[in-house]
């Protein structure tokens, strides 16, 4: 099976088509999706089922996608949330 690329700030991952943007982040070790606006505090994915919006990130450019929903795309760019 063909394995598709992506990158999450900067760093290719080669992932396996049908799989989220959270699965392949939590495959890789990325655990934090962005961090709290207050104290900065590493914020990460919750209910992992489109629920709860603790996932959200930019994915192309478009801001405040859920990665628990989004699946992966060849060439695509996920960047997370910086507050």
């Amino acid at each position: 099976m063909k394995r598709l690329q992506i990158s999450i700030d900067g760093v290719l991952l080669d992932v396996s088509p049908g799989t989220t943007v959270a699965a392949a982040m939590i495959e890789t070790g990325r655990l934090v999706v962005h961090r709290s606006t207050r104290l900065g505090h590493p914020r990460g994915m919750f209910c992992g089922m489109g629920v709860c919006f603790a996932c959200l990130l930019s994915v192309d450019g478009r801001p405040n996608v859920r990665a628990c929903l989004t699946e992966v795309k060849d060439g695509m760019v996920v960047e997370t949330h910086r507050s």
